[in-house]
């Protein structure tokens, strides 16, 4: 009882230390507000979409380092990379899509100030990296969520300096390649092998194009590589279990960065603890699927379209929190979710402790809430506290839901109750030791080839 005492203290202690040693942290963030006055904005799916975007901060860089790492030339004031971070909402998956810079898009003509719509057409082409520096994060946002019809969440905006401070924080980030990486524009030079990359190695290795023939295709799957990497490097170091450490990088990475206003504290705790049960194979990559490398278009020259059908099944996938990789791919460690007719995120449940065990309804609620299921996150004490096993009271008009839930409990015993109405009432039994892991059956693919898509591990030095 004594070491439980003091293991409860610990964490206890721990867990207050983490949340003051990041307290002011996110006074330090610049702030940016994409979202204002925006209207008719796509509706909500399931997790949380944060829009990354990697800007062309060079005029923020030393002179020595502009020279070392071949930073020369006018800062463009665009976006050098777009990505969009999917956390799943049981915050067990994280799913990263690139979209081309080069990728072609129309926006709305600005009207100067005070005056009214002209004759001219309402909209222009434009490539994507181009909005920020046309409507700042605001029109970049708009874009993507008119492209995409995905409901951004937050905004993340990183530039040179806050990228290189980052990695360095980090002690650097392992990099395998089996062929030898050299680009005359940035300087890459790498051999076959492994290497830790510093901040301004890593940045080479993520903004080099010429390495190959695949260009921007090819700098997107390295830029993957390389987050697959720091996720590796962050979850393996201990950083994310030491305060101080934690803040050490927070600290760095925060340090040139724009966020939305309701990026803060909490956020970064939020991420810190799901970051602190992730492996590479909790995250997957992708790019978005293109219909044509080199669509021309009058005034723009070669841009990226998009094959409309098979990104609106991808963006589809993330809005309702499907994973992309298909079954058996790697996983968080764990019982693999088993699929059921009814989607959990549909199904209501009430937790009733059928037992005098203390806390039984409660990790039974928990456990159901993390697979998906509608639980009131208030369970109670049943009238009778003498249940061997566990019970299902469901009214036969659902009683596909509780098919679903019983598969969730195996062993449980589903009790016809008609009248109840669509809540399931379970009363937790002595015999209750787990909840099972279950997921929607994923509704038919798109005919033809999807998107290519990895698992962080897959992609990770061995």
């Amino acid at each position: 009882m004594r070491a439980v005492t003091v293991l409860s203290m610990t964490v206890l202690a721990s867990a207050g230390i983490g949340h003051a040693v990041l307290t002011g942290l996110d006074e330090g963030i610049g702030r940016v507000d994409p979202f204002q006055d925006m209207k008719d904005r796509p509706s909500g799916g399931h997790g949380m979409n944060v829009l990354l975007v990697g800007t062309d901060g060079r005029d923020s860089i030393t002179e020595k380092e502009r020279r070392r790492y071949r930073l020369g030339g006018a800062p463009c004031h665009c976006t050098d990379t777009i990505m969009i971070v999917h956390l799943s909402e049981d915050r067990e998956r994280a799913t990263v899509v690139s979209l081309p810079r080069d990728t072609y898009t129309e926006v709305p003509t600005p009207v100067p100030p005070g005056s009214t719509p002209g004759p001219g057409p309402a909209t222009h082409p434009l490539r994507l990296n181009a909005a920020y520096a046309e409507g700042g994060p605001n029109l970049t946002v708009r874009t993507i969520e008119k492209m995409t019809h995905l409901k951004i969440d937050h905004y993340l905006e990183v530039d040179f300096i806050s990228f290189m401070k980052t990695v360095d924080a980090l002690g650097g980030v392992r990099i395998c390649t089996a062929q030898p990486l050299k680009d005359p524009y940035t300087g890459l030079n790498l051999s076959p092998g492994t290497h830790v990359l510093g901040g301004g190695q890593a940045l080479q290795y993520v903004r080099s194009r010429h390495v190959d023939g695949a260009s921007d295709l090819g700098r997107m799957q390295r830029q993957q590589k390389f987050l697959a990497a720091l996720i590796d490097r962050a979850t393996s170091s201990g950083m994310l279990l030491n305060p101080l450490k934690f803040r050490e990088v927070t600290r760095a990475a925060l340090g040139s960065v724009r966020a939305d206003p309701g990026f803060g504290t909490d956020q970064l705790l939020d991420l810190g603890r799901v970051m602190h049960d992730f492996s590479p194979g909790s995250s997957e990559f992708t790019t978005v699927p293109i219909g044509q490398m080199t669509y021309q278009v009058k005034g723009l020259g070669s841009t990226v379209k998009w094959d409309d059908a098979k990104a609106r099944a991808l963006f589809a996938a993330l809005r309702d929190d499907r994973p992309l990789t298909p079954p058996g791919s790697p996983r968080k460690k764990g019982p693999a979710a088993v699929q059921v007719d009814v989607d959990p995120r549909d199904i209501r449940v009430q937790v009733e402790n059928g037992t005098t065990v203390s806390g039984l309804a409660r990790r039974m609620d928990d456990q159901l809430a993390a697979t998906g299921f509608r639980t009131t996150h208030q369970p109670v004490d049943a009238t009778e506290q003498a249940a061997g096993h566990t019970v299902i009271l469901y009214d036969p008009r659902w009683d596909r839901s509780a098919k679903a839930l019983a598969v969730a409990l195996p062993g449980s015993e589903l009790r016809p109750a008609p009248g109840q109405g669509p809540a399931l009432k379970v009363i937790a039994g002595a015999d209750f030791t787990q909840v099972q892991p279950v997921r929607p059956t994923p509704p038919p693919a798109v005919p033809g080839p999807g998107p290519t898509v990895v698992t962080g591990d897959e992609v990770v030095c061995p």
